[in-house]
């Protein structure tokens, strides 16, 4: 038996906000430059505090169009080995809520033409209450918009509310298991973009993707009235270059760039080597 999706009502999503038309624009911006955007993930805090902020420049400078940045966290459900690892060297280095959002402004500061988009988990966001403080601060200090990995829109309604009210994008995330209603659904709450998952699993750097992402990529964005960025498993060119074949706004890169930062997470040249390459691969 199929169950249908819940209708969402009106009063619902974040799309409207000042946030969300940020996120639009770059993507509207990359897609006038016959490209899809590219979204780097950057782990806040990873190796320490000024390093990261020095690897977040060093992506927008080479092409990034939207920046992911990633909050530490001790139980991130959707992170692979190579995030969890870069996560863990974070917080044993003394990162915090308090010091993201630091990172967040200083790179908003700095480059204040890109919109950040933080993600994290509801426990670091919304903890007991309804978020109002978290999408305060996040919205003072620079974000578009946020990624609360383990938020569904059957329970994001209150923190959509307090999120619009800061002007901030909610994105949501769908996944190859997400059924075709429920998609659409999650795609007419998603603010700014839709995130679609490429695969069944958490993050971390694969040598292919799924045969079935390009079918997954078409159907989404077939379904999604706002722009949608692939992630999960995403490390190579020949990656980006098939997703946008397969018709996808955007593609979202996190943990093969924490690899290239080398072990120790200071390779910052290297890493913008593989941003440049990734930006060249989205050419339509």
């Amino acid at each position: 038996m199929t169950i249908a999706a819940p209708q969402a009502p009106q009063n619902l999503g974040t799309n409207n906000t000042a946030g969300a038309r940020r996120i639009a624009a770059a993507f509207a911006a990359a897609n006038g430059a016959g490209r899809a955007a590219l979204i780097p993930y950057v782990v806040g805090g990873y190796p320490d505090a000024d390093t990261s902020f020095r690897i977040a420049l060093a992506a927008v400078d080479v092409g990034a169009d939207l920046l992911e940045i990633g909050l530490p966290f001790s139980d991130p459900l959707a992170d692979g080995a190579t995030l969890q690892r870069a996560s863990g060297v974070a917080l044993t280095a003394g990162a915090t809520l308090e010091g993201s959002l630091q990172l967040i402004e200083r790179i908003a500061a700095a480059r204040p033409a890109i919109p950040l988009v933080p993600m994290g988990y509801a426990n670091q966001f919304i903890g007991g209450g309804d978020g109002r403080e978290a999408a305060r601060r996040l919205s003072a200090a620079g974000a578009a918009g946020v990624i609360v990995a383990d938020l569904t829109p059957d329970e994001g309604a209150p923190f959509e509310s307090v999120a619009r009210e800061h002007e901030l994008a909610v994105v949501y995330l769908v996944a190859p298991t997400t059924s075709p209603e429920r998609r659409e659904w999650i795609a007419s709450r998603s603010g700014g973009f839709l995130y679609c998952v490429s695969l069944v699993g958490v993050t971390g750097a694969r040598s292919s993707l799924p045969t079935t992402v390009g079918r997954l990529v078409r159907d989404v964005t077939a379904a999604s009235p706002v722009p949608v960025a692939v992630g999960f498993g995403v490390s190579r060119p020949t990656h980006v270059r098939s997703l946008v074949r397969a018709g996808a706004a955007g593609v979202i890169v996190a943990s093969a760039l924490v690899d290239a930062l080398g072990p120790d997470g200071r390779d910052v040249d290297g890493m913008g080597t593989l941003v440049r390459r990734l930006v060249e691969a989205t050419g339509r």
